[in-house]
């Protein structure tokens, strides 16, 4: 599959922490407000069913900060995954790839047998109820890059409501363009700034401008398939290659 013409773009060394644009993604979704323990600053501990997208704070120490420590603070959520372990890997090929480079569950095909959720390398997938032609199944859920907003030409709601320009979408040449200016405006005051984009597992619908390294941020250094995925993706293609010379 080619590389989304489109992408999001979420630059951590903006966010503030606001948290609205995990207000937009539960209101534009339905999604439930889960009650959760005190966690300190973060919300939630990790992404859930209902929780789609999670604005995470992680104290780190800093040589370049007067106070000797920075907070580093980004929105984590699905990276869409050009090649996309959750697709591989479902037997009944209910994850899927849309014009726009996001990765949807088809509530129809998904039986809720868990192996997207294990295959993930960024632990983004969980299961969770939902009503799927009157009846409630146990599915696959994520972020969907507000897939219905993209096909009616409306940005995603994340994208709508960030106030400091955090999270931009845009064409994918304008798009890491403007990451590689604004790594060079933050280097001064984070030496280990980098755009992270997954080259490894494609160039997916969504990049992210860190501030430190990825590790700081849960998010793999290296990111790749899992050996079983690799060659059951090889078997793929060999699949396909023979069918195109029948």
């Amino acid at each position: 599959m080619a590389a989304s013409e489109l992408i999001k773009f979420v630059d951590a060394t903006k966010c503030h922490g606001c948290r609205a644009c995990m207000v937009a993604c539960k209101n534009w979704n339905d999604l439930p407000a889960e009650p959760e323990e005190f966690n300190g600053y973060n919300s939630h501990e990790k992404l859930t069913a209902s929780t789609w997208n999670l604005v995470t704070f992680n104290e780190v120490e800093s040589e370049t900060s007067p106070n000797g420590f920075e907070w580093l603070i980004a929105p984590m959520s699905c990276l869409h995954c050009e090649v996309a372990a959750c697709e591989i890997s479902c037997p009944k090929e209910a994850m899927y790839h849309t014009p726009f480079g996001s990765v949807l569950t088809d509530p129809e095909k998904c039986t809720g047998c868990g192996i997207c959720v294990k295959s993930c390398g960024f632990d983004v997938i969980r299961l969770g109820k939902k009503m799927v032609n009157g009846v409630e199944k146990t599915i696959s859920m994520k972020c969907t890059l507000c897939t219905d907003r993209l096909a009616e030409g409306i940005l995603p709601a994340c994208v709508t409501t960030c106030s400091t320009d955090a999270i931009k979408f845009g064409l994918r040449e304008e798009m890491m363009q403007y990451a590689e200016e604004r790594l060079e405006v933050v280097r001064d005051r984070f030496p280990n700034a980098q755009v992270y984009n997954t080259e490894k597992i494609g160039s997916g619908a969504m990049v992210y401008l860190l501030a430190d390294k990825p590790s700081v941020y849960n998010l793999p250094e290296d990111p790749e398939l899992l050996p079983r995925l690799q060659r059951m993706l090889a078997k793929k293609a060999e699949k396909a290659q023979q069918q195109a010379e029948q």
